[in-house]
């Protein structure tokens, strides 16, 4: 039986026995527009809520706040060392990235 059956089944049997009746947060959306809804953003935001964040998650932060250090050199070779740190967060990011994609491919 293939992954999504078995989480079809079990919240049926959920439902049915009512443990999803009046739950915190029913009718709202799952996710906030700005985070997407995606099943990776729901996943990220359940081990967000238990504590664990997603490596994926920490590069993006790297590359924002890389580029916000970045906007404020002017020195040439400090942008110069800048923009490799940026290019090397942004190639890990890249590679989790894709690590992900081939993860849910292999799943579904």
């Amino acid at each position: 039986m293939k992954l999504d059956k078995i989480a079809e089944q079990q919240i049926r049997q959920a439902q049915l026995r009512g443990e999803l009746d009046n739950l915190a947060g029913a009718g709202k959306p799952l996710c906030a527009q700005e985070t997407g809804c995606g099943p990776e953003a729901v996943g990220f935001k359940i081990m967000a809520g238990a504590g664990a964040v997603p490596e994926e998650v920490k590069l993006r932060k790297e590359v924002e706040a890389q580029r916000a250090v970045l906007q404020q050199l002017v020195d040439p070779q400090e942008r110069k060392a800048a923009l490799a740190k940026l290019a090397d967060i942004e190639m890990r990011l890249a590679i989790q990235e894709e690590a992900r994609r081939n993860l849910n491919r292999h799943l579904s």
